[in-house]
């Protein structure tokens, strides 16, 4: 049975990044939300090794978690990645998040391996704009490799698009795009700048909410995080207000409509100051060095495994479960319209009562 935390939130999935190595700098990276801490782009010592990163694995699955998310950096840098996903546990759902460069020739063994699912960074369609973006003038390889991604069968292939100044006037080209192109869904990310700095270049999300649903034809909803998927014809506006579908319905008429040539499917992940969003999150994280980590805004939180025996992957693993809250509303408190560390909260933690 998968565990759960102290606000009745089942773990059930688990992010890991392999490496901090990346062959892109991204003016927004967080960098798993460690921050600019990318060193060589030689393998480090500090890099768990693909036995650890199995037996951490071998252990969460024990407490009923079922999908495993490989990020980095660029988790493709790592030579043994096909291991790594050949050793997975079965019963796991297996995706990745790559930059897209190292997809040409590799992605049909990634499949073989047991890779389901795959999300590709690409922030723009100009290469010019692009490699503003990433620093890097590999816009064609990228598209070569949601090209070999398709290929290979994995489709759908999400894009991840992170919406802030700079890209914001890139959205409706991106939403046209994934419009045109069968397989392609379009993910944007609201931007972060409690961890990647530069509040700047924030922008309201909830106006991207706003013309993506005076473009949709039909919306659905879920439950989890209460995110909403616009789906949008291929350069059309929509006349009418559209459908709205909950897709955690159990009328099976209702549930999750299949996606129809010349239309794009659009999803906004927005965590920022969104405690709905916190609320729902059953997914906990490991750093490239072998730590877990409750939440992806908290730096307080991580947690060793010593020598990585099972047994410590497992108590370590208790006790990340057990220290998660949700990082909007009990972590972080609104005052006078900001977000501010809850110094209750944290007096508790740090002086909890005694019996």
């Amino acid at each position: 049975m998968p565990l759960e935390d102290d606000h009745g939130r089942e773990v059930t999935g688990i992010r890991i990044s392999l490496t901090d190595r990346c062959n892109f700098d991204c003016v927004y990276c967080h960098n798993e939300g460690l921050g600019d801490t990318r060193g060589p782009m030689d393998p480090q010592d500090d890099e768990m090794t693909a036995d650890e990163v199995v037996r951490i694995l071998e252990v969460v699955a024990e407490f009923g978690v079922d999908a495993v998310k490989f990020t980095g950096g660029e988790p493709m840098l790592r030579d043994d990645l096909e291991e790594i996903i050949r050793r997975t546990p079965e019963e796991m759902e297996v995706s990745m998040t790559t930059n897209g460069t190292f997809l040409p020739g590799r992605a049909p063994e990634l499949v073989e391996a047991g890779l389901d699912r795959v999300n590709v960074s690409q922030d723009a369609l100009d290469p010019d704009d692009f490699a503003e973006l990433t620093k890097s003038g590999a816009y064609d390889r990228v598209i070569e490799g949601v090209e070999a991604a398709l290929d290979a069968g994995l489709a759908p292939v999400k894009l991840n698009m992170v919406v802030f100044e700079p890209t914001a006037g890139y959205v409706p080209q991106m939403v046209d795009h994934v419009a045109r192109n069968d397989g392609l869904r379009l993910q944007l990310i609201e931007y972060m700048p409690e961890i990647s700095g530069h509040p700047e270049w924030a922008i309201d999300i909830g106006r991207v909410h706003d013309w993506l649903a005076d473009q949709a034809h039909r919306i659905e909803r879920r439950e989890m995080h209460g995110r909403a998927r616009y789906f949008i014809e291929q350069g059309t506006t929509a006349d009418d207000e559209p459908v709205t579908v909950d897709i955690d319905s159990e009328d099976p008429d209702l549930s999750e409509l299949p996606e129809t040539a010349g239309e794009g499917m659009v999803e906004i992940v927005d965590p920022v100051e969104n405690a709905e969003f916190c609320a729902n999150c059953h997914r906990v994280r490991v750093t490239h060095d072998g730590k877990f980590k409750g939440c992806l805004n908290r730096h307080d939180d991580h947690r060793p495994m010593g020598e990585m025996s099972k047994a410590e992957i497992r108590e370590s693993f208790r006790e990340t479960v057990s220290n998660r809250v949700p990082y909007y509303g009990e972590y972080m408190v609104r005052e006078d319209g900001e977000w501010v560390p809850n110094e209750e909260y944290l007096e508790l933690v740090e002086s909890p009562p005694t019996d």
